[in-house]
Formats: structure tokens, sequence, C-alpha cells
């Protein structure tokens, strides 16, 4: 009894204090990305706040002697490009619950990592998925978060603290956690910035002295089989959608993709795309170049720097007809069929990581080193302790 007196009070003080953001709690999920976007309301207007002295001169609120330079850079940053909503975000919401069901090994260099902490470590779960880390290490406190609202539900449903926030602008008060982790998150985010700018806040987050494990999916795939399932992104499909400046600007679609309630399955994979007739010419065009692909081999696609993929889910015939939200997704472009298979075939967007690229990442962050680095599963991995 005293020690449930204990975790409840430790409970109650993560909700109350955790957060550098106000958050708001339905249930037992936490949602900050209203919150956030208040936030983006408020910086973008805050050229009109201003104090009036005695003699009615106006004094520009601190806040706005920030450089245009530098706030455009980070709101550019945490910007959201549109092949992350749509291959990302739109994905894993539809297909959380079959995702899900698939979601249940730990990868041993993970678990190792959470056995090792001390106890009574707050671990922070950047990217969590349906949280199967969560609680892995029952003598730590652990919180997670997800874009994927869906995802989260599972989580809290579980039983466990979470809350649905971007990796890119983390909802935590600086110095938090003991430790964090991000599996096989970055590899979804589709810039080079977007990316470290995710790890620099999951350094951010942890106390001086705290560990982060990263993993990211690698080129230097063990099964090369699978390089031939995917969907290489052309250049000129990357540029349309990331870069140089910021993605084209789309209607959104009629109807929204929706989960389908989990049962009881073991897993298979995924595939596709976006509403607008531009957009469905250009994954023709992939589509076609990708059929041309096929008689050349994986060390070819390699040669050619290739890292920017789609890779394919595929939700089974009788799980994607509940509530139509995959009809509503075919109808949109956002996913295909496949009766070979019986599947509705959705697309995940990737950047796969190539061999020391990861570190060159951290190299740029002054207040953190790498402690350890590894392969593993296929992905790169590294340990980085935070030394300011």
């Amino acid at each position: 009894m005293f020690c449930n007196v204990l975790r409840a009070s430790r409970s109650f003080y993560l909700s109350s204090k955790a957060f550098h953001l106000p958050t708001v709690i339905i249930g037992s999920v936490s949602y900050s990305g209203i919150f956030s976007t208040m936030r983006e309301v408020k910086v973008k207007g805050v050229s009109s706040s201003c104090t009036l002295d005695s003699n009615g001169e106006s004094h520009i609120l601190q806040s706005e002697l920030a450089s245009d330079s530098q706030r455009n850079s980070s709101l550019n940053v945490q910007f959201t490009p549109e092949i992350e909503k749509k291959y990302v975000h739109h994905v894993y919401d539809a297909i959380a619950p079959h995702f899900s069901s698939t979601r249940f090994a730990k990868w041993p260099k993970v678990a190792n990592f959470l056995s090792s902490l001390p106890s009574g470590s707050l671990v922070l779960d950047a990217g969590c998925g349906n949280g199967k880390y969560l609680g892995f290490n029952p003598d730590c406190f652990f919180i997670g978060c997800d874009i994927s609202a869906p995802l989260i539900k599972i989580c809290a449903d579980r039983g466990h603290e979470v809350l649905v926030a971007d990796a890119v602008d983390l909802p935590y008060r600086t110095g938090f956690g003991d430790a964090a982790i991000s599996i096989a998150v970055l590899h979804h985010l589709s810039t080079e910035g977007r990316r470290k700018k995710a790890i620099e806040e999951l350094i951010r987050v942890v106390k001086k002295g705290g560990l982060v494990l990263i993993t990211v999916w690698a080129v230097e795939q063990e099964d090369k089989s699978l390089l031939a399932k995917w969907t290489p992104l052309t250049q000129k499909y990357g540029e349309e959608w990331i870069g140089p400046g910021s993605p084209r600007v789309r209607s959104p679609s009629s109807c929204t993709l929706e989960s389908i309630p989990e049962t009881e399955e073991n897993g298979f994979g995924e595939r596709k795309q976006d509403s607008g007739q531009s957009s469905m010419q250009s994954l023709q065009e992939i589509t076609s170049q990708t059929e041309s692909y096929s008689g050349a081999s994986t060390d070819v696609k390699n040669a050619n720097n290739q890292q920017e993929y789609f890779v394919p889910w595929h939700l089974p015939y009788h799980r994607a007809e509940v509530s139509g939200a995959s009809a509503c997704a075919l109808a949109n472009g956002l996913a295909k069929k496949d009766d070979k298979k019986g599947a509705v075939v959705y697309n995940r967007y990737y950047h796969v990581f190539s061999e020391g690229e990861l570190e060159r990442l951290v190299a740029g962050i002054d207040n953190a080193v790498i402690v350890d680095r590894f392969f593993d599963k296929s992905n790169w991995c590294v340990v980085l302790e935070k030394k300011l």
C-alpha cells in the first residue's frame, strides 16, 4: 500500500510538473499539441504586442527582440512537411491497431539499456508507438509521447502515462528526465534540420549526465531483399515535398483516416499516396520509375546514394473496411488495393541512415558526447551523454 501511495504521488508530480507547455488531459491522454498551436499563433502575432509608458511611448516586449532570421529558422524546422503529414502521421493513425498488434518483441540492446538505468530513473520515450518499452524496467518511471493520437490511446488504455507530442518540440522542461530513448523515429523526419532538432530536444530534456539512446533504420540492411520491396523516391518528388523551401500547400482531404479497432492478429506490412491531380501524377512517376528499377540490383541503388523510400504496410481487407477508413484513403490516393495479398497497402516515408550519418548529426551539438555506438538488427544506434 505504501508503495502504491508513493507511485501515485510521483505520478501526480509528473503530471503537474513535467511540461514546459500547458497540457490538456482528456482521460489519461495528454494533448500538448493544442497548446503548441496556440504558442505558434502567439509567436506569429508577437510583433503587435507592446507596452506603453507614461509618455505613451511603446516598448517592444523582450520576446520580440529575437531576430526574424532566428524565428523563421526555428519555425521552419518545427513546420511539418507535407510528406510527413501524409506518409507518416496519417498512415500511422490509420494502421495503429494493426501496427500495434505486430509490435511486442523487445530489442535486446534497448532492453539492456533500460535495465542498466538506476532505480528511480525517469525515462522519457519520444515516439513511444504502442508503448512496448513503457514500464519495461519496473524500477523506473516512464512517460511516453508520440505524434499519433490512436497509438497514444492504445498506450493509455494499457495504463501508461502518455501524451501526444512532436519529436522536434518535446513538451518537457529542460533537464527533467534521467534518460530518454528514441527508437525507430528519426528516420520518419524528412529533413536534416528536423532530424538534428529532434536529437537536440532529446538532449535538452535530460539532466546533466543523463543518457539518450537513439536507433534508426540503416541503408545497410542485413536482409538485402527488403530494399527491392521499397519504393525509392526520385529527386524531383523529394524536392516537391520537402525542399528547398516549404512544401506546396494542398487542400485538406474531404474525409479523415480513422483507426481500425484492434483484434488479435500477427502483423504484416503497408504503402501509398495523396489527394490532388498533381500529387497523383508525382506518385505515378515514382511507380513507373520504380518498375524500371526492378531489373537493377540493390548495390546499384545504394551506389546512387538512395536514402529516401516509401516502405509498404499491408492492412488486411478484413481489418481495413471498419468505419470506411480505408475506403476514404483509397479515394484520396493515400492507399491502394492489393487483391493478391488481400490488403490495402499504405506507404510510410523513411530516410534510411548511412554509416556515420547519425554521428555526424550529433557532432554539431556542443552539450553531448557519444559514449557508445553500434549496429543492431539493421539499425544504426548511438548512446549519448549530456555534458552541460
